[in-house]
This record gives structure tokens, sequence and C-alpha cells, in this order.
């Protein structure tokens, strides 16, 4: 058995080796709601299934708004992906998903529970759009 000093670098060294990254989550969010205005749906893992709802309210809620001020806060957070024939996802959001969700407040999110994914046996659940 091994005690002391391991994953050491240099003189004060490194402890812990942390692989997952507060940014890295930030990161994956923000794909996932990109993902989410441009397909109508996506499939993400249980613990990512809260943060991408509450982002993507905050996104649709600016949408709704739809002054520059919105647009700009919501540009930080879209990423500038293209889909031929539709455009920018960030259009799509103040174009498509304002009108839609016009006359809701909140809500705009269904989720499904699916089997569990085939590699790891992870908790998947279905994101999808509301009518």
């Amino acid at each position: 058995m091994q005690i002391g000093r391991k994953n050491v670098h240099g003189k004060g060294g490194v402890r812990f080796k942390t692989p997952y990254t507060s940014s890295k989550h930030k990161a994956q969010v923000r794909n996932l709601c990109t993902e989410l205005i441009l397909n109508g749906k996506i499939v993400v893992t249980t613990g990512m299934v809260k943060d991408v709802i509450k982002q993507f309210d905050h996104l649709v809620t600016l949408a709704k708004r739809g002054d520059l001020h919105s647009r700009r806060l919501a540009a930080a957070v879209v990423k500038k992906y293209n889909v031929e024939g539709k455009g920018d996802a960030l259009d799509i959001l103040f174009t498509d998903l304002s009108k839609k969700f016009a006359n809701r407040n909140g809500g705009y999110l269904k989720v499904f529970k699916l089997d569990n994914r085939k590699g790891d046996n992870a908790p998947i659940r279905l994101l999808t759009l509301a009518d």
C-alpha cells in the first residue's frame, strides 16, 4: 500500500487530478441548449436535465423580451451554428420559439424517461419542446 506523494509534479505538487471542471460543464450546457434549439429534442443524462432546463427557460424568456440587450445576452450563451435552410440558432430562438411560447409562462420543455444507456448503464432522459 502506497502512502505518500501521489500525482505530485514539481515543488508544491498537484494533489488531485480533476478531469471535469465547471467550465467544461458550462460549455456542455451551452452545447445542449443550442442543439435543443436547432433540433427540438435531445437525449441527456439525468444529471444534466436540471441545468439544461434552467438555461433553456432563461433563453426563451430573453427571446420573448425581444430587445437588443436580451438578444446579446442570449448570443453569449447560444453557439453560432448554422443549419442549411433554417438559419442561425439565435435567429430560430428569437423568431420561431418566441412566437411559439408567447402565451406560456414557463414549462417550455417536456422530460421523458428512457431506458438506461447501453455502455455505462447511465439513466438518460429525452428533452423535447412543449407544444
